[in-house]
């Protein structure tokens, strides 16, 4: 069992959240008008996406922000930059994070839905276009597109870790194994139901099979299915991550965010409360948290030594 004490102070709350009986930790909540969701973290600030914007934001307050049609997806921070999916235009944004200026546009297709990943690799950004079954890769010693993927219909979700970009397809239920020296797919392995956000770390790529409340480990080496944790009845949206020996995952049921031990291929906490969709970062001072429907971040610090 957890509970929960918060209190109040202008716009910001701190909540003690006891995990499964174990170690706590410490919820700072800052208040986000608009619609924060998909965050990147710079240092000790956060990037986030948000209604017409993205900001960055420290756990005194704003900092930054740079207005674009409708950003979506998760960002990638690389090569001096901010890598930003614009879903109204299909192009990528690229930014300088130290003036928070735009530095260019890159016309590259993707969206249209805003459930995707642009992520860094091999010296790399890949964006996927999940109409066209296609991921750009952009060069960003020239900001342009340098060569496309084709992969299976419906790939929206991206990382990149272990010398491949792995990308899954909701649609045809699938991850597909990419070497970014060849630009093609070496392995397909089908997953469970709705397979979704996706992180390369911690010896394994994780990814959300939604649709069953399973998170599944895939062996990079042999890229096969080596085991599942349930985690509930669903996994839909959310966000996963890695870092600190754990799996970090957002969800949207049960709790705001539930933590893995991959050694032990179990739950071993589960913090907050539920708060609808939204996203997490893992550094090694703290954990970021979204609420998009609560119009929230959220920092988390403190000590985990749970178990169930």
């Amino acid at each position: 069992m957890k509970k929960s004490i918060c209190l109040a102070l202008a716009s910001v709350a701190f909540c003690v959240s006891a995990p499964l009986g174990a170690a706590t930790l410490v919820e700072k909540e800052i208040s986000v008008p608009g619609f924060a969701d998909f965050l990147a973290v710079d240092g000790d600030t956060v990037w986030t996406t948000n209604a017409g914007r993205v900001e960055q934001w420290s756990t005194s307050g704003k900092l930054a922000t740079v207005e674009m049609p409708h950003p979506c997806g998760t960002m990638a921070l690389a090569f001096g930059s901010l890598w930003v999916a614009n879903c109204k235009g299909g192009e990528v944004y690229r930014i300088d994070p130290e003036t928070a200026a735009l530095v260019t546009v890159i016309p590259v297709g993707l969206g249209p839905s805003g459930e995707l990943n642009v992520v860094a690799g091999a010296g790399y950004i890949w964006a996927p276009s999940e109409t066209a079954g296609t991921i750009a890769k952009i060069d960003p010693a020239t900001n342009s597109v340098v060569a496309t993927v084709a992969v299976a219909p419906g790939t929206s979700y991206l990382a990149f870790g272990f010398d491949a970009l792995w990308a899954a397809s909701g649609k045809n239920q699938s991850l597909q194994r990419i070497d970014p020296q060849t630009d093609a797919v070496t392995d397909t392995i089908m997953l469970g139901k709705m397979p979704g956000f996706l992180v390369a770390g911690e010896g394994a790529v994780w990814i959300q099979e939604q649709g069953d409340g399973t998170v599944a480990r895939i062996d990079p080496e042999t890229a096969k299915v080596v085991g599942r944790i349930k985690v509930g009845d669903n996994l839909k949206w959310g966000d996963i991550d890695t870092g600190d020996g754990k799996v970090w995952l957002r969800t949207t049921d049960d709790q705001m965010f539930a933590v893995i031990d991959p050694q032990k291929m179990q739950v071993v906490a589960r913090m907050g409360k539920p708060s609808g969709s939204g996203a997490l970062r893992y550094t090694p001072s703290g954990i970021w948290t979204s609420a998009h429907d609560l119009h929230t971040l959220s920092w988390w610090t403190g000590s985990l030594e749970a178990g169930e």
